[in-house]
């Protein structure tokens, strides 16, 4: 579960933020998690409150937006979702594609109050 190692970079980042612009409360942090970026929602919701434990963001909410994984065909040029259509252009059924997202994962927001 690599996903507590992530999250405490993560929390590391958001206090040198914080501390910078000198915010006293952070009401949530947003995370943009792509569908193929190998790390899992659920993990992070889990690991959290360990990962924010005795900092300014352990009564801080943690929100997750993930993000499908957007694929282009080279054959008929249609953009659709790899992982629901498991790799395969609902279209053309080809499965020469460029991966065009899916892979983020960013902090997207830190909410001040």
């Amino acid at each position: 579960m690599h996903e507590l190692g992530l999250l405490c970079g993560i929390v590391d980042q958001v206090l040198e933020v914080v501390q910078e612009e000198e915010v006293s409360e952070v009401k949530a942090i947003v995370l943009e998690v792509g569908a193929m970026s190998l790390v899992v929602p659920e993990y992070l919701k889990r690991c959290y409150p360990i990962a924010a434990s005795g900092t300014l963001l352990e009564n801080a909410e943690l929100r997750i937006e993930e993000l499908p994984a957007a694929g282009r065909c080279h054959g008929c040029e249609t953009v659709f979702d790899v992982v629901k259509h498991r790799g395969i252009c609902p279209e053309c059924f080809g499965k020469d594609l460029e991966l065009l997202g899916g892979r983020e994962f960013n902090i997207k927001e830190i909410v001040v109050v």
